[in-house]
């Protein structure tokens, strides 16, 4: 352990045990990462009940991942500036202001308001993993977060269900007043046990740095998610991605020049970072594929020969144990992680997909093989993003903590918009009429089947890239190895 790391917990005034802590940061993770699936038992409905277009009501959706993936980054890097409590509590504000506007709005501007305000809180996760790195002894390190790092699964798998359940017995604005109520448990928790930053990084915010990301990103993940609604080769869908392309070549070219980037991109560059940022796409997408396929799969009607006639309810059920053994699996994984090291983690990790996908291809023919084959996802989850943030965390300064973490979260973040795309694109592309509904076939849900098997071997090559972690890091306040 080196002398900063050792100081920084020190001076870290303690106002709670450290699992009250990792409970607060944990419960919050939920929160945030429940936002993705918040609206998703009210999609179909959302033209009728919002009076608007199914173009214009899909940006409910798409609003929040766009959001998240370019304030997480952001976010990060302010926190690393100004205090990690300090700015989870905003970011936890801006949940609790968004909830509110939506909860009281009958229009569809306002919810798209509402909905990009809660997308700010996924900058929660990767902030809460760096609070950990500072205030909590190696031993418990590694546990905690994977703990964290499960949260981004649990919260969508484990949230379903409960979206699905207040749809269909109460008015569809009970949803985000739920979302409020969780915002404002959480920011009492944060505010009650988690310790005030003592130790920070102060510099100047790069505002043009912000600006750039936002731009770049916001082209390449509108091309992303709504190509398959524009054309992927109309001019709306085309200048979008070179727009963003251009933009971060820009933007990358400013960030080497400043004196304080918003990213340090040598940092970035660095081996196991950026191979980790890449393999973390192909999680991301992993990921995702399952939460876009087998809700499908399950709900599709039995006489269609494809699916199994179950209802959102039954089928948000039959997708949550892989969030349950997600969570239940942060102390194994932080036992492996000690024990074998994160990269071998990560491997795991990215067996345990492709297992999964194959698993599925293979049999697929009752509900329990599904249920079976998004257990194993979850298992594959619980280990490679409980990997990654522990890997990244070995190879940056203490100061590029937040920001590097969030970078990663915006690199899943891409992997699980391009899924959203992709798989729906293919679904969508690989349908059959039917009472004037196109209905996906068996074909389909292969095809998704085979690219989530491809997107999760790609990551598992990368894994074998990644340096292992040397005896004489300097960077670190982790355990050696």
């Amino acid at each position: 352990m080196n002398d900063d790391g050792e100081s920084s917990r020190k001076r870290l005034t303690r106002r709670a045990p450290g699992w009250a802590i990792v409970a607060a940061l944990a419960f919050n993770g939920l929160s945030s990462a429940f936002m993705y699936t918040l609206v998703v038992p009210l999609q179909a409905e959302l033209p009728h009940l919002l009076n608007a277009s199914r173009e214009d009501t899909t940006w409910v959706v798409t609003i929040t991942l766009l959001v998240a993936a370019v304030a997480t980054p952001i976010s990060g890097r302010l926190g690393d500036m100004f205090g990690k409590r300090r700015v989870i509590l905003i970011l936890l504000c801006a949940l609790i202001l968004g909830s509110l506007i939506a909860a009281l709005s009958q229009s569809i501007i306002g919810i798209i308001i509402g909905r990009g305000l809660q997308g700010i809180a996924s900058g929660v996760i990767p902030l809460g993993i760096a609070v950990m790195r500072d205030v909590l002894p190696p031993a418990r390190l590694s546990t905690a977060i994977a703990f964290m790092s499960a949260t981004m699964g649990v919260g969508g798998a484990v949230g379903l269900p409960m979206s699905a359940f207040v749809a269909e017995n109460y008015d569809w604005h009970m949803l985000f007043w739920m979302s409020l109520a969780l915002g404002v448990i959480g920011f009492v928790a944060v505010w009650i046990v988690v310790p005030i930053d003592t130790i920070l990084y102060p510099g100047r915010i790069d505002v043009v740095g912000a600006v750039g990301l936002a731009i770049g990103l916001s082209g390449l993940l509108l091309y992303v998610s709504r190509g398959a609604d524009w054309g992927w080769l109309s001019p709306m869908a085309l200048s979008s991605v070179a727009g963003g392309v251009i933009a971060l070549l820009v933007w990358g070219w400013y960030q080497l020049r400043v004196d304080e980037p918003l990213v340090d991109l040598r940092v970035a560059a660095r081996p196991a970072v950026l191979i980790t940022n890449v393999a973390a796409i192909g999680m991301g997408f992993a990921l995702f594929g399952s939460n876009i396929s087998f809700p499908q799969l399950l709900e599709l009607p039995a006489d269609t020969g494809v699916g199994f006639g179950l209802s959102l309810m039954e089928a948000a059920l039959c997708i949550m144990p892989s969030g349950l053994i997600m969570m239940s699996l942060a102390p194994l994984s932080g036992r492996l992680e000690r024990l074998l090291g994160p990269r071998v983690l990560f491997m795991l990790g990215t067996i345990a997909i492709v297992i999964a996908y194959a698993f599925v291809l293979l049999w697929s023919s009752e509900v329990w093989h599904i249920v079976i084959a998004n257990c194993l996802i979850g298992v594959g989850i619980a280990f490679s993003f409980a990997a990654m943030p522990i890997i990244i965390m070995r190879s940056v300064p203490a100061n590029e903590t937040g920001v590097s973490n969030g970078l990663n979260a915006l690199f899943r973040s891409v992997g699980t918009s391009s899924a959203a795309a992709v798989m729906g694109g293919v679904l969508a592309a690989m349908s059959v009429p039917r009472n004037g509904v196109g209905v996906p076939t068996a074909a389909a849900f292969a095809t998704c089947f085979w690219i989530a098997i491809a997107a999760a071997l790609v990551a598992l090559v990368l894994t074998f890239f990644i340096p292992r972690a040397r005896a004489d890091e300097e960077y670190t306040s982790m355990p050696r190895r």
